[in-house]
């Protein structure tokens, strides 16, 4: 069995810098979000249950989101995280229909924070730029 190996598309530094701005913000943004679940903090607590979900499920949550950013932070394991918060990003959004959210500010901020999250991959995974460059060619 022989395999093949693509060609890693070179990343420019302005690419790998916006790449690593962008990832370091989302970071931010949902370890903030991981540990005021997994604090249980009482607002955060307040607004799961106004979703219509249990209070137990919040350090559920809180450690699942948790997981998924730690798989797409390290590089090895990073389209595998990527591919993990956009489920978990996915949840959210259908959480969001289930209270009839606000589309723009609301129901479609998991949406956005998903689109960073792949910017920010294909900026800085040589890989994903490989992977996306043969399923255009393919096209």
């Amino acid at each position: 069995m022989t395999t093949t190996t693509r060609p890693a598309v070179p990343i420019s530094r302005a690419a790998a810098v916006t790449g690593i701005v962008l990832t370091v913000g989302l970071t931010l943004f949902l370890a903030f979000d991981c540990i005021t679940k997994l604090l249980q903090v009482q607002a955060v607590v307040d607004a799961t249950v106004q979703m219509g979900f249990p209070a137990s499920a919040v350090p559920v949550v809180g450690a699942t989101l948790l997981g998924c950013l730690a798989l797409y932070l390290v590089p090895r394991t990073s389209l595998l995280g990527a591919v993990l918060l956009t489920g978990y990003l996915g949840g959210a959004v259908c959480s969001q229909l289930r209270v009839e959210a606000p589309l723009f500010s609301t129901l479609l901020f998991p949406v956005y924070t998903g689109i960073v999250a792949w910017v920010a991959l294909y900026l800085r995974h040589a890989g994903l730029r490989a992977i996306v460059r043969d399923l255009v060619t393919r096209s």
